[in-house]
């Protein structure tokens, strides 16, 4: 038996790519012959276990293709015709509704996403979600399959590197109070509300504080130019929009947060909640998609996006230690459960459990 995973992209810094690579290892660990077969591979992405989906060897049926799925992919319907049993890992798809104005492409691709999920529903024998909202998604969608849940696996050994030297010289103990998101600019994750709710409390309670909104733009051009003319008409100082960065500089500015803030509206999981916690960072995000379930009762959960409450609720969590202190320890005891032994185990259990019923 071979377990051969396919995906639309295999991306530079995704988190859905760095879930296959991550799950690679440990299939190869498990004694199985694998690789990660793509229709499109980021060329600053390498490895023996990436491949482009042409060079997918014959699947026998017997074998296991699982099929990492977040996106709108032609995948969906071949995955129809090929050999072997299917399991889907079910990262979501962004609704379509969120890109209109934005990317007619990214609305159509999500729109053939949606399309082509559904009419896997009887394709596909095991479904592992990184999230219960996930796979609540799945059977809204018909899926009847038995599914589990699993988080994202992450090398967390990757945090410890070395950050960006230069980044941490510059803004470390200057005064000022780092509010960080760390996202792709994208409609969805509402960084413009990120932005309102800056821009109250820069104003009105600290002036020494700055925003610094991580994350490419790509396909997002329009999206990005208007939360540029936002803070522009705000008159706002002290905003950063990193763009693409390096990793290092990612590490740096998890560093120098004193605030992780999330206003998004749809995440099928969310990393950087995650990347937050295991930097010590307070973590403040709105109650959407799948944010509560992978917060699991840390940080600070906010039902409303108003934008005086919240920079009201910033303002408290960075005066007060205790308070602080305690959020951080919550935080880090939910952070347990994503460690990689405990997340390896999970899907080793559940691999093994498929593997087990179709003997």
């Amino acid at each position: 038996m071979n377990i051969y995973q396919v995906m639309p992209t295999v991306s530079f810094g995704d988190a859905v790519g760095n879930d296959a690579r991550a799950i690679s290892n440990v299939i190869s660990e498990m004694g199985y012959k694998t690789g990660i077969y793509a229709e499109n591979i980021d060329k600053r992405v390498s490895g023996p276990d990436i491949h482009r989906i042409d060079k997918l060897p014959a699947v026998k049926k017997d074998d296991i293709i699982i099929f990492n799925h977040s996106t709108g992919t032609d995948l969906c319907y071949k995955l129809k015709e090929m050999n072997g049993h299917k399991i889907m890992i079910y990262h979501n798809i962004t609704p379509p509704e969120f890109f209109s104005g934005y990317s007619l492409v990214s609305k159509n691709l999500t729109e053939y996403g949606y399309k082509g999920t559904k009419d896997l529903a009887d394709t596909i024998e095991y479904v592992i979600s990184v999230s219960q909202y996930n796979a609540d998604d799945l059977k809204r969608m018909g899926y009847k399959c038995p599914m589990t849940v699993r988080p994202i696996l992450i090398p967390f050994s990757d945090y410890d590197k070395a950050p960006n030297r230069q980044l941490i010289d510059k803004y470390s103990d200057d005064g000022y109070t780092n509010i960080v998101f760390v996202g792709r600019l994208a409609p969805n994750k509402k960084q413009e509300d990120v932005i309102a709710t800056f821009a109250y409390y820069k104003k009105f309670i600290n002036k020494k504080s700055r925003l610094i909104l991580v994350g490419s733009d790509s396909g997002m051009e329009a999206y990005s130019r208007k939360l540029k003319k936002y803070a522009e008409a705000l008159m706002l100082e002290d905003v950063i929009f990193t763009g693409q960065i390096s990793f290092d500089s990612i590490l740096a500015w998890y560093r120098l947060a004193d605030v992780f803030l999330c206003m998004s509206e749809h995440e099928g999981f969310c990393v950087p909640l995650i990347e937050a916690m295991y930097f010590n960072v307070p973590v403040i995000a709105y109650d959407s998609s799948a944010i509560s379930s992978t917060l699991g009762g840390s940080g600070l959960l906010i039902d409303s996006k108003d934008p005086v409450e919240t920079a009201m609720l910033i303002d408290r969590l960075v005066k007060d230690n205790e308070l602080k202190n305690e959020v951080v320890k919550g935080q880090n005891e939910r952070l347990k459960y994503f460690s990689y032994e405990n997340v390896r185990n999970m899907f080793v259990s559940q691999l093994s459990s498929f593997i087990e019923s179709i003997k």
